[in-house]
């Protein structure tokens, strides 16, 4: 990855924050590399945009903590599983509203 693509970046998605040391270097951890590849897996091969990735990492979905490398399916998963729910509630609205 290119150095003026991870500054820029870090200035985008705040949970980016590589360790910086002496001389200005900055030294990213596991976590960190983690992060940045499924960050640059959701823009380049995802199709998200910037502020689609912000939206991601502010609503939790985008976390990536525990999927950091998890490939796009599991996000999928946990999509489909947040809209079963929201039908499963609707439907049992629908219900009670039919009694």
């Amino acid at each position: 990855m290119p150095q003026h693509v991870l500054r820029f970046w870090e200035s985008k998605f705040t949970p980016v924050r590589p360790l910086k040391r002496g001389g200005g270097r900055r030294y990213y951890r596991p976590e960190d590399v983690d992060l940045l590849r499924r960050i640059r897996t959701l823009l380049y091969s995802d199709g998200y945009t910037i502020k689609g990735v912000q939206k991601l990492l502010r609503e939790g979905q985008g976390k990536l903590n525990a999927a950091v490398a998890g490939p796009p399916i599991a996000m999928e998963r946990r999509e489909l599983r947040v809209i079963i729910e929201e039908l499963s509630e609707l439907r049992d609205m629908l219900r009670k509203a039919a009694r």
